[in-house]
């Protein structure tokens, strides 16, 4: 081969491999800027109420706008822009206000942190007992533009004079208590404001799933519009506070503390779901609220009676145990028997007696003490019913006529 074949072949070959590389080049960034294009390491699903899931597409670092997380691309859920916690509190605070209230008591209780009478159990006294007026602290929020109020029962009990601090105005409101409940540890309060209030609005609480998120507003350890965010861990608690049975309660890690007594328990729309009142000292953040669903079929009797109208049969009850059962000649333990008459109440006046064992009530079978209890509170103050009671080795029917519970009784 002559040497200028050979340069020619050579610069042949050297072209080739160099339009070659530069064509590959070409097809790479081409399938680079059509696979960039279909977006698969981005959301392209649009904003929604839950911010939890994936990434914030609208966080900011340095003053740019950052890309979304790749997460966000195999989440079956959309991906929230902006803070919806602060939104939702910057929505409802102004409608959350503090309660101070001035109580006779026998307890010295200097510090207010600790007066809340339904935390004193779990804190103790702070000094010795002498007789003086005390400061209860809670939180309360308004459920109307004229200045109705509700928070816990237990934050306004006994109280001579009841103080209300509304964000935006320099002074407190004298507040009235309308109407309140010890059983159902609720209460309305009522201020005169020189113009519309805020307000919130209440959720359907039979709607809340354990795992959704909460907020608590409140002032605990008089800390004014403390947010806390937890989720519900449970819900239908019963738990006992003193001589205080709650039956139907919303558990939640939402850091509830003194002072938080009577504050809302909201979801993610920015809706009560609960009024917050109470927290396990010996468990590691487990708190109560009172259910909304329990708050809406009592309020209205609250703010127009000032009491809750309950059915009364006007008896004490217990459980037929296997003991009870063989002394009174019963066949089971089926029924709930009376351990007590109250005088002057319907049972009495019907002439119900001490042992005897209430087995139907109307229609409806009894096996235990809480069926007649559920019993009578689905009845209705007047109504006559009729009840098969087992006295003396036999059984009878007792007409009795439902009469209305009073705050004495």
């Amino acid at each position: 081969m002559y040497p200028e074949d050979y340069h020619k072949k050579s610069r042949v070959t050297f072209r080739s491999i160099f339009f070659s590389f530069l064509a590959g080049m070409l097809v790479v960034a081409g399938a680079w800027l059509a696979f960039n294009n279909a977006q698969f390491f981005h959301s392209n699903t649009a904003a929604s109420d839950s911010p939890f899931v994936g990434s914030d597409s609208g966080s900011q670092s340095d003053g740019k706008q950052t890309s979304t997380n790749t997460e966000a691309a195999f989440s079956p859920l959309p991906v929230q822009q902006g803070n919806i916690i602060a939104d939702i509190v910057d929505r409802v605070g102004p409608a959350v206000v503090k309660i101070n209230a001035v109580v006779k008591s026998s307890d010295n209780t200097l510090n207010p942190l600790f007066s809340d009478p339904f935390f004193r159990q779990f804190f103790g006294d702070a000094v010795p007992n002498q007789p003086q007026e005390s400061r209860a602290l809670g939180s309360g929020f308004i459920v109307s533009k004229d200045g109705y109020i509700l928070t816990n029962e237990h934050v306004v009990d006994n109280a001579t004079s009841v103080k209300v601090t509304v964000t935006g105005y320099d002074k407190p409101f004298n507040a009235k208590v309308v109407g309140s409940d010890y059983d159902l540890d609720l209460a309305v309060l009522k201020i005169d404001a020189p113009k519309d209030l805020p307000t919130v609005k209440m959720a359907d609480s039979n709607q809340v799933r354990v795992g959704d998120w909460s907020i608590a507003i409140g002032a605990p350890y008089d800390l004014d519009h403390t947010v806390t965010v937890g989720v519900i861990s449970a819900k239908g608690r019963p738990i006992d506070i003193g001589d205080r049975h709650y039956k139907n309660l919303l558990q939640t890690d939402t850091s509830i503390n003194p002072g938080n007594s009577g504050g809302p328990l909201l979801n993610l729309n920015g809706e009560v779901i609960g009024i917050n009142t109470a927290i396990n000292a010996e468990a590691q953040g487990i708190g109560f609220a009172i259910p909304t669903s329990t708050v809406q079929e009592v309020y209205e009797q609250l703010k127009d009676k000032g009491q809750v109208i309950r059915p009364w049969l006007g008896v004490q009850i217990q459980d037929v145990t296997p003991t009870i059962a063989d002394y009174f000649h019963l066949k089971n333990t089926d029924g709930a028997i009376i351990s007590m008459v109250v005088g002057g109440s319907p049972a009495d006046k019907a002439g119900l007696q001490q042992g005897d064992v209430i087995l139907k009530y109307n229609d409806t079978q009894i096996k235990n003490a809480q069926d007649l209890s559920d019993q009578v509170a689905k009845s209705k103050v007047g109504d006559k019913v009729v009840l098969l009671v087992a006295r003396g080795g036999g059984q009878q029917y007792v007409t009795v006529t439902i009469d209305a519970k009073n705050s004495a009784q």
